[in-house]
């Protein structure tokens, strides 16, 4: 079955010419105009990946991010925006998008990006690519079959991205890895992408996992290195 994706975006015009080229890639595709009507098709039906505009009528798209990621939807969501702040770009991914692209784009890195995407989103789900499923620490349970996090006894609902993360840093466990080496494993070796975005998908998790200074952290910082997961 092809890779379903929803794109939500208010510009007519761009909406066909992606996904006609979408559609050549083989991907099946699907459309909304407003942010209503994209979060009525996305509780409606599965799909493989979202690309959202963030200024949409109705509902924006900094809403539907939210509305997502509180029903613990792991969906894929890469931002597609006119927006050049890197204000907006952060709240994005604050608020539980993977990825983004500035308008006007490149459409070979803009495919890439989405591949990257899929790619990322069937090893999390399948959890082939690594023998080890299951990593425990403290209070901490995860899952990688399931796809979960438990934390305390209670249930972590993570974006895609950020399981991937937590992921591949558990799984080496005591090793320090750098922003770019994150970058090239987590992200796919996607050109322009800035490495402040690893530190805003930590902060995420530590936020998430309710950590504080008082408690054992389980993702260690090295400054002006990266991080390490504490084994």
């Amino acid at each position: 079955m092809n890779d379903a994706i929803l794109i939500v975006e208010d510009e007519a015009e761009l909406c066909l010419t992606l996904g006609d080229r979408l559609s050549k890639e083989g991907y099946s595709v699907e459309f909304a105009l407003d942010g209503a009507t994209g979060m009525q098709r996305i509780l409606g039906k599965t799909y493989d990946l979202l690309i959202l505009d963030l200024l949409l009528p109705a509902k924006s798209g900094f809403e539907l991010c939210v509305q997502i990621r509180e029903r613990g939807m792991r969906i894929p969501i890469l931002v597609l925006t006119a927006l050049s702040q890197t204000i907006e770009k952060v709240t994005g991914l604050k608020l539980g998008a993977d990825d983004y692209v500035t308008k006007p784009f490149d459409t070979m890195e803009l495919m890439l990006r989405i591949d990257a995407l899929l790619r990322r989103s069937r090893i999390g789900a399948s959890g082939n690519q690594q023998e080890k499923t299951i990593y425990r620490l403290g209070g901490l349970l995860l899952d990688v079959r399931r796809n979960a996090v438990i934390h305390n006894g209670e249930t972590v609902n993570l974006t895609d991205k950020e399981f991937q993360l937590l992921w591949y840093l558990a799984d080496r466990g005591g090793e320090i890895i750098s922003r770019n080496v994150l970058l090239t494993q987590v992200w796919g070796q996607i050109p322009g992408t800035l490495t402040r975005t690893v530190d805003i998908h930590i902060a995420s998790i530590r936020q998430k996992l309710q950590w504080s200074p008082k408690q054992d952290e389980f993702i260690i910082t090295i400054p002006g290195v990266g991080y390490k997961f504490q084994a």
